[in-house]
């Protein structure tokens, strides 16, 4: 498979946020903001190519009886290393993003790129499918986060927009409104891609 397809498919035809709609815990809890958006896609996507590389490079010593526990083993040895490095030079990204930081390690993007993707490709590639699934959930969910942001506070990241006088929607920062921001925002993806295709 061509690198390009590859990237086409991680970005767009299987966008993780806007077309399978897998990993939907962390991306609906974070995306108040788009500085905690941007953190969560690039802590994902660091993990989705290091353990890709990883689950690839050994894949022919891994024995399939134990692969899922392996992977997941290789995950959460990135995400503490993505964590700990957080906790040291990010502090307030780090406590903004919380429980769902460590919950990276059961992401179902991860998990499902190491087992459908990494475990039966060579490294490079790999990586590559890491880096496309990785840009897919971060642009996924830095458009849910600014949809967010800038309706719900009329603020984008945490600069004042529209002045004290703006009407912003509230909603758009509880559980209730991420939902439907996620909901216009596959609707509007499906759109366009319906017309591309």
């Amino acid at each position: 498979m061509k690198f390009s397809q590859i990237m086409k498919n991680g970005i767009i035809k299987d966008n993780p946020i806007f077309v399978q709609l897998v990993g939907m815990c962390s991306v609906l809890a974070v995306t108040t903001s788009v500085q905690n958006s941007l953190a969560m896609g690039m802590a994902v996507t660091a993990v989705l190519i290091g353990s890709n590389l990883v689950v690839s490079m050994l894949r022919n010593i891994i024995p399939n009886t134990i692969r899922i526990p392996a992977f997941v083993v290789i995950i959460a040895t990135f995400v503490t290393v993505i964590e700990m490095f957080m906790e040291a030079y990010a502090q307030p990204i780090y406590q903004a993003l919380g429980i769902f930081l460590p919950l990276i390690v059961v992401n179902c993007v991860i998990l499902s790129r190491a087992e459908a993707f990494a475990f039966n490709n060579p490294p490079l590639p790999s990586v590559v499918d890491g880096l496309a699934v990785g840009l897919g959930f971060t642009l996924g969910v830095f458009a849910l986060g600014t949809v967010r942001e800038i309706l719900g506070v009329g603020t984008f990241l945490g600069i004042e927009l529209f002045g004290s006088n703006f009407p912003a929607i509230g909603m758009l920062i509880m559980p209730a409104g991420a939902f439907i921001a996620l909901g216009i925002l596959v609707g509007m993806f499906n759109a366009v891609t319906d017309k591309k295709a």
